[in-house]
């Protein structure tokens, strides 16, 4: 494999980190709102967000994607609004896709950490003479807090889920490799290469939530 075609795989990571760091910005926003929404229980916002986390968690991501990517095109009236500045770009459907996907199950982390919180925790908020509004401002920081060492896994999911990208012609880590391998046919060396690429930003990942547990999770040590 020649030096420039090691050049653009970096390049193509550059471009999964991007679409990793995007995704998970929008997605974490989004799942701390539905979580928020399960919470107080607002009846038809529930719905709508348990409608939203079936279909994201019960149906793959590669669907998710050519979905959003290819389904608004076949909308007159969508392209001739202002969504279609943003619908017809591919990274963006990309982005979007792996947000929602990681949304959905993000907030299954976070409200499963919410209703692990002891009645002790709630009772003791109540007896300080703090509202629900209060409650919820200082139980779902701990919550989120308790749920980092298994969104720690989302992470690392939403980065190697960002491999299907490259099949709606965005050039990722994946995608270089596929065009490098077209080219050369050596499957090997470039896929190996890739592999290695995506291993060891997953042990960086790894490591660095290991320090962000140990500091999120120190107050239980006491």
């Amino acid at each position: 494999m020649k030096e420039q075609d090691f050049y653009l795989l970096l390049e193509g990571l550059v471009t999964s980190l991007k679409l990793t760091a995007g995704s998970l910005l929008i997605g974490c926003l989004l799942a701390i709102a539905m979580t928020l929404i399960l919470v107080v229980r607002l009846p038809i916002a529930k719905q709508a967000v348990s409608v939203i986390v079936l279909l994201f968690t019960g149906t793959p991501l590669l669907i998710q994607i050519f979905l959003i990517n290819y389904g608004p095109g076949q909308f007159e009236w969508v392209q001739q609004s202002a969504l279609w500045y943003v619908l017809a770009e591919p990274w963006f459907c990309a982005m979007l896709a792996l947000a929602l996907n990681t949304a959905a199950y993000s907030t299954l982390l976070f409200k499963g950490a919410f209703d692990a919180i002891p009645n002790s925790q709630w009772q003791a908020c109540e007896a300080l003479g703090m509202n629900t509004k209060q409650s919820l401002s200082i139980l779902l920081p701990y919550a989120i807090r308790r749920a980092i060492p298994a969104y720690s896994n989302e992470v690392i999911l939403v980065f190697k889920g960002t491999s299907l990208a490259s099949t709606i012609t965005i050039m990722d880590l994946m995608g270089y490799a596929q065009r490098i391998n077209a080219q050369t046919y050596d499957t090997l060396t470039v896929f190996g290469l890739a592999g290695a690429f995506y291993l060891t930003v997953n042990g960086i990942l790894t490591l660095v939530f290991r320090v962000v547990e140990k500091r999120a999770l120190a107050f239980e040590a006491h």
